[in-house]
């Protein structure tokens, strides 16, 4: 996320409140440091995308990524602060239809995300604009839909969300950090009790299910939110794959068993 404040837009907010009857899903991930399958139990189409020993077929700040003991590993230390966001970016292709599911460690005071459908920024190095399943050592974003350096938060945990065609600019659409014209259309369950299914500084499953205009994402086999993109003028068809880090404090986020199927 490029600029995250604790201010919820109030139509988002309250619209929810319409659905808070809807319970969350079951399924949550294992634990610790047992690898794990796709959270469906289905590995058939899955390719692997990190080898799991380097980061060839990766382009970032060697500065701050690295890969060790079978871990994408990005590290911000109190003598590399970044100044702006910086990803590790695939350079495989730029999925449009796609299922990717992987496992990640964060710090507690981490920041982090995976950036898709996206594009590169302009003067600013390994820098992305697109959709981000979002990801923070507290759990207060982990599961949401935000897009970077776009139109901000389109769906909050816990939220089921459609984004109309844009009749305003980014400047003015965005409102406390999000997109002002989304419309809840349903809960998936409260985002507090989503949390508790969050492990901290633990092994977490991530599975995201894009396909269209519709953007699933899933932590630990659990929905956290759900977005229809009707909107052909910020919305993206296909795209960048990446993971952040975010600027702050030191942290150290880790990705390990990226997969991807084409839908």
């Amino acid at each position: 996320m490029l600029k995250k404040t604790s201010a919820m837009l109030i139509p988002l907010a309250a619209a929810s409140l319409l659905f808070t009857t809807a319970s969350c899903q079951n399924g949550a991930g294992k634990t610790g440091d047992s690898h794990t399958g796709d959270s469906t139990g289905n590995d058939k189409g899955f390719v692997q995308i990190f080898d799991g020993k380097t980061l060839n077929g990766w382009v970032g700040d060697s500065i701050h990524w690295r890969a060790e003991n079978g871990h994408i590993v990005g590290q911000v230390t109190p003598e590399t602060l970044l100044k702006t966001n910086t990803f590790l970016i695939w350079q495989g292709d730029q999925p449009a239809d796609f299922e990717l599911t992987c496992e990640f460690k964060i710090t507690s005071g981490g920041n982090s995300g995976i950036n898709y459908r996206s594009v590169m920024v302009e003067n600013v190095p390994h820098a992305l604009k697109g959709y981000q399943a979002d990801i923070d050592g507290a759990n207060r974003y982990t599961g949401q839909n935000y897009e970077e350096r776009g139109r901000t938060t389109l769906a909050y945990r816990g939220q089921k969300t459609t984004i109309p065609e844009a009749t305003d600019s980014l400047k003015n659409g965005v409102k406390n950090n999000a997109w002002s014209a989304a419309v809840v259309t349903g809960s998936l369950g409260s985002s507090d009790s989503l949390q508790t299914l969050i492990k901290s500084e633990d092994w977490n499953k991530c599975r995201l299910v894009v396909k269209g205009n519709h953007l699933q994402h899933y932590i630990n086999g659990v929905l956290m939110s759900d977005v229809t993109d009707n909107d052909t003028v910020n919305g993206k068809s296909k795209g960048l794959l990446g993971v952040q880090v975010h600027v702050g404090p030191p942290m150290t986020v880790e990705y390990r068993d990226i997969m991807l199927k084409r839908l």
